[in-house]
């Protein structure tokens, strides 16, 4: 089996070195064996950070995915993981909402040319909740 060097598995996965330590300190990678001193991880953890960075996109707290992480490969562990996934699809619709929201604003802004925000008809002051 081939094994990872923490700074060579960091730049192949982007993200920080203390991002690794800090998850295999949560428990979300496995324990990284030594080698000279040095943390390696076998080559398979690249598929889990990928998971790992996923979940995080999809806005999954590390709780969640530590949870996610525990069963792996189980049945429960995947029927944990659907019912995970269908509790978040309307946050993450919601959060699609907000943003296409936010784009045809400032799509409105360009649009309407006067780039004056004091004077600007598209910029409604009793909209501002104090």
């Amino acid at each position: 089996m081939r094994y990872l060097p923490i700074g060579e598995l960091a730049a192949r996965v982007h993200v920080r070195a203390s991002a690794l330590r800090y998850w295999e300190e949560r428990g979300l990678l496995p324990g990284a064996r030594r080698e000279g001193g040095r943390r390696v991880w076998p080559v398979s953890t690249v598929r889990r950070v990928a998971l790992i960075k996923m979940a995080q996109r999809a806005g999954f707290t590390l709780a969640e995915i530590t949870q996610l992480l525990a069963g792996d490969a189980s049945p429960s562990a995947t029927r944990q993981w659907r019912e995970m996934a269908t509790r978040k699809l309307p946050e993450l619709d919601e959060h699609i909402a907000q943003a296409q929201s936010l784009r045809q604003a400032v799509a409105d802004c360009l649009e309407c040319g006067c780039m004056n925000f004091d004077q600007c008809v598209l910029l409604d002051a009793s909209d501002v909740t104090p």
